[in-house]
């Protein structure tokens, strides 16, 4: 198995940061590159490359420092990014330099999972379930896809959308002219809206030998489509576990996918299940898994990406749930008494990323709370929340 000591980061914010205390737990050195120093991992990475994640030459300078780079967001350049790893492994193939560039996720990978349309057809294919969809490029497929979808349906921006952004709940087609109007018309897709009595997730690991490691089913709630909590393991029935899992496992290996993905899903009352999206990097909710399980997903991340075993996923307690710290009001602040007061309760493990400014639904922070049941660990929760958001 070859092993990679150096391990770099397209972005530095907090899975950045979380990535790099995964990374000094493994002896591993970590190179970030980040588009401020302002950013959450730049205080503990290894060593900072500045730059923007779209700039395919801060990239190369990235990679001088790398044996392998692996991604904390998908807001890159992929052609650029294409273009470079063609241009130094010929390098390489020509002696004049000492290693390739290598990719993980690799860029096929990312092609498809950073584009929600692709995504969609790639689930289609393969008889993965997936909401109706319509790809959108002009105002005439947009009406079009809302006559065949009725409404209420879901419009989204095909990259570039997270936390709610490039995303609209659409009602009847004055909103819709108005939120396409809003995405400066950019390629979209139309998709039925699913009436979910709980949105489900899972983060699965997958190695370059094709090793794949699944954690619990969590389910997760969303306060205008970001998420406020997860509950691990999920309240669902074993049946319902058993689609998920075995859906996720479909994903990442038609995907040939190498590296953590979070994939999310709908539920609805009648036990129907629906891919929502994947991401092609550590996810939100699998935060929990940093004192929830044996081998965390950052963990995970940088064992598959360093070529070392994947890790023990097993649970540290029965029941875990992460609260994401979520902006409410414009302000500069640290919250430091709130921190405190919310550090005080048993079992809750609290992450801050030191970000310089809060605004409404920005992910400041979060908590873990371990418990032996679900109505412990659900009373802790609400607390933390009332010490939070008062």
């Amino acid at each position: 198995m070859i092993s990679r000591q150096k391990i770099g980061v397209i972005g530095g914010g907090q899975l950045a940061w979380m990535m790099a205390i995964a990374a000094k737990k493994l002896g591993l050195e970590l190179t970030v590159l980040a588009g401020s120093p302002d950013e959450s991992a730049v205080s503990i990475a290894d060593r900072v490359v500045y730059g923007d994640v779209n700039d395919a030459e801060a990239t190369a300078q990235l990679a001088k420092y790398c044996q392998v780079i692996t991604f904390e967001n998908e807001f890159v350049d992929l052609v650029a990014l294409q273009e470079l790893e063609d241009f130094i492994n010929q390098d390489f193939v020509n002696q004049e330099v000492d290693r390739p560039l290598l990719f993980l996720p690799k860029l096929e990978t990312l092609a498809i999972s950073v584009d929600k349309l692709k995504q969609r057809q790639h689930f289609r294919d393969r008889q993965i379930p997936t909401p109706e969809f319509y790809g959108i490029d002009t105002e005439i497929e947009l009406l079009a896809a809302a006559d065949r979808l009725g409404y209420p349906l879901v419009l989204k921006a095909r990259r570039h959308g997270y936390d709610g952004k490039g995303t609209w709940v659409i009602a009847d087609e004055m909103e819709l002219r108005s939120a396409w109007e809003t995405m400066q018309r950019l390629p979209a897709i139309a998709e039925a809206f699913i009436p979910f009595e709980r949105e489900l997730a899972v983060i699965v690991a997958r190695s370059q030998s094709g090793e794949i490691a699944i954690y619990p089913v969590v389910e997760t709630l969303q306060t205008n489509q970001v998420c406020r909590y997860t509950i691990a393991p999920a309240r669902i029935n074993a049946d319902i576990q058993t689609q998920v899992r075995n859906i996720a496992e479909q994903i990442v290996t038609s995907l040939d996918a190498i590296g953590v993905f979070g994939i999310e899903f709908f539920l609805t009352a009648e036990g129907a299940i629906s891919v929502n999206e994947i991401a092609p990097r550590t996810h939100n909710s699998g935060h929990y898994t940093i004192e929830g399980c044996q081998t965390s997903q950052f963990e995970q991340l940088l064992r598959v990406v360093s070529g070392q075993p994947l890790g023990n996923i097993s649970m540290m307690a029965p029941v875990a749930i992460m609260v994401n710290l979520l902006g409410f009001e414009q302000k500069t602040s640290d919250y430091l008494e709130k921190r405190q007061a919310i550090a005080s309760f048993p079992n809750t493990h609290i992450h801050w990323y030191n970000k310089t400014s809060a605004s409404v639904g920005r992910k400041l922070g979060h908590v873990t709370i371990l418990a032996e049941t679900y109505d412990i660990a659900i009373d802790l929760r609400d607390r933390i929340e009332t010490i939070w958001y008062t």
